[in-house]
């Protein structure tokens, strides 16, 4: 499993708009992708406007090729993209331990 970590950063004047639009580029797109295992969105306390994006991706090829060269990833950033104030950072990590 490959976790897919985007660091977003958006006008937090406009938090309860993105969180309602990614919420929606999730289930709508990025939930019926090949390879999506699923996700968690993660909103900063001490950094406003700051949120973690995990994805959980089967194979690094899954996100890299399969969306990033889809339709589908241009259908996701016209839904999130107008939020962000700078494109967000992305790392691909492998899980290492996780506890139930």
């Amino acid at each position: 499993m490959i976790l897919e970590h985007a660091d977003i950063r958006i006008d937090p004047a406009n938090a309860a708009d993105f969180e309602v639009a990614i919420v929606h580029g999730l289930s709508s797109v990025i939930a019926q992708a090949q390879g999506y295992c699923g996700h968690k969105v993660n909103r900063s306390l001490e950094s406003p406007g700051r949120y973690i994006l995990t994805i959980f991706w089967a194979t690094l090829e899954d996100h890299t090729v399969g969306f990033r060269q889809s339709p589908a990833f241009a259908e996701w950033r016209a839904i999130v993209g107008p939020f962000f104030l700078q494109p967000p950072v992305v790392e691909h990590m492998e899980l290492v331990n996780q506890a139930d």
